[in-house]
């Protein structure tokens, strides 16, 4: 069973970035310690061990950190969803809500095949847009989310609920009240 305290342990917290009201998780701590590293990889794929997975994907940017150390752990190949602009090849495109505007994630329109199930990872989950993107992108490509992992929850802003309304499967390792 996962403790819980001794991975937080691990994420720094930082008050007032990037802006005042903030506390900002930061889990490039835990990236930096073998240990806590190696426990995040093990528990984030945890659930999903005898499920078929055929790749996982990666939210940018610490997703792909995360999403790579899991894809490895499980002997699959590693698909990123990145922000608009940064894939070379041919992609598709997905627009999702900011707090004030909206931004776009895009995957290369060959990355999954038709049937393809999928795990969706990345470092936090707060409003939910950004995963929402993502499965909307790995669907539209034929693919199937068989599950969506995190580091971080931070249940009160929703995004667990949104992506569970989604009929996703929502993973994640340790949850911090507020914002």
């Amino acid at each position: 069973m996962l403790d819980t305290k001794v991975l937080q342990d691990y994420i720094r917290t930082i008050p007032d970035f990037p802006h005042e009201g903030i506390m900002f998780r930061d889990v490039t701590t835990l990236f930096q310690d073998p240990r806590g590293f190696r426990l995040a990889v093990d528990q984030l794929l945890a659930p999903f061990v005898g499920q078929r997975i055929d790749m996982v994907a990666g939210l940018e940017a610490r997703g792909f950190i995360l999403g790579g150390a899991v894809a490895h752990q499980l002997s699959k190949g590693f698909v990123p969803i990145r922000k608009k602009g940064k894939l070379p090849a041919a992609t598709i495109e997905q627009e999702y809500e900011l707090e004030y505007g909206s931004a776009t994630v895009e995957i290369h329109d060959d990355a999954l095949k038709p049937g393809d199930k999928v795990l969706l990872v990345d470092d936090l989950l707060a409003t939910g847009g950004t995963a929402e993107a993502g499965i909307k992108l790995i669907e539209r490509l034929g693919a199937e989310v068989v599950g969506c992992a995190f580091v971080v929850d931070l249940p009160e802003i929703g995004g667990r609920k949104r992506l569970e309304d989604m009929g996703m499967a929502v993973h994640a390792l340790c949850h911090y009240a507020g914002a």
